[in-house]
């Protein structure tokens, strides 16, 4: 049986990868340079650890692993992003138009 690699967790049967630096560099530029922007915070499951996910005013989105639950309030906080947990709330509607109208083109 293969082992995970060192920047990998083991989730049953399922290898993902860990969340790293670039994960971060990827969510601060996010934040930085869009306006309006919301966090979700996703948990882990069988084929993917914890996630943040940001929506920006427009819709636009991008989702990067993160080390955990607690790291990516911290993240939205600091970035005076607003969090929400979204195996609560959902993700936003702007996100579902945004995906739709990135398909029609």
């Amino acid at each position: 049986m293969r082992r995970p690699q060192g920047d990998a967790a083991r989730t049953g049967s399922t290898t993902v990868r860990s969340s790293n630096s670039a994960d971060e560099k990827h969510l601060l530029e996010f934040v930085t340079t869009r306006r309006g922007v919301e966090g979700f915070v996703e948990p882990r499951t069988a084929v993917s650890d914890v996630t943040l996910l940001l929506v920006a005013h427009d819709g636009e989105w991008t989702r990067r692993r993160v080390p955990s639950v607690q790291w990516a309030h911290n993240f939205a906080n600091k970035h005076r992003v607003p969090s929400y947990d979204a195996a609560v709330v959902g993700v936003p509607q702007r996100m579902r138009d945004w995906n739709r109208r990135q398909k029609e083109r």
